[in-house]
């Protein structure tokens, strides 16, 4: 068994555990929302394509791995001694211009009556968000 956590995402697969993260492309896509295509590794509108001197690295058996696909695309990874749990990162670039857009992710909270408002029905207009935690 082997747990992946991508953008606060936990993914649990019935796969071996190792050095390396060696799952189908079904899986890929449900942990990573990356899905293997004739063009190469995509995500929404981005595509990687798998330079031809890596494919036995990156592709195999109908595997992919996503450990190689991370370094590839230039992003951290970090395993588990056991190999078992597995953390996917993004890339500091990626980070970087998130920051830099100044746009917040969207999310949605509950108000006192408990209906969920979403940050984006407030887009254009000034919000005021505070927060507050016990630790």
């Amino acid at each position: 068994m082997v747990t992946i956590l991508n953008e606060n995402k936990v993914t649990v697969l019935q796969g071996a555990a190792g050095s390396a993260l060696w799952v189908s492309p079904d899986e890929m896509t449900a942990a990573t929302g990356w899905a293997l295509k004739t063009e190469g590794l995509c995500k929404d509108e981005v595509c990687v394509p798998v330079p031809a001197n890596k494919s036995e690295r990156l592709i195999a058996d109908g595997r992919v791995n996503v450990s190689e696909v991370w370094k590839l695309m230039g992003k951290p990874d970090a395993v588990s001694n056991d190999g078992d749990v597995w953390s996917l990162g993004e890339a500091a670039k990626d980070r970087n211009e998130a920051m830099l857009s100044l746009e917040a992710p969207d999310f949605s909270l509950p108000d006192f009556n408990g209906k969920l408002h979403s940050l984006t029905d407030f887009r254009r207009k000034r919000v005021l968000l505070i927060t507050w935690a016990s630790w």
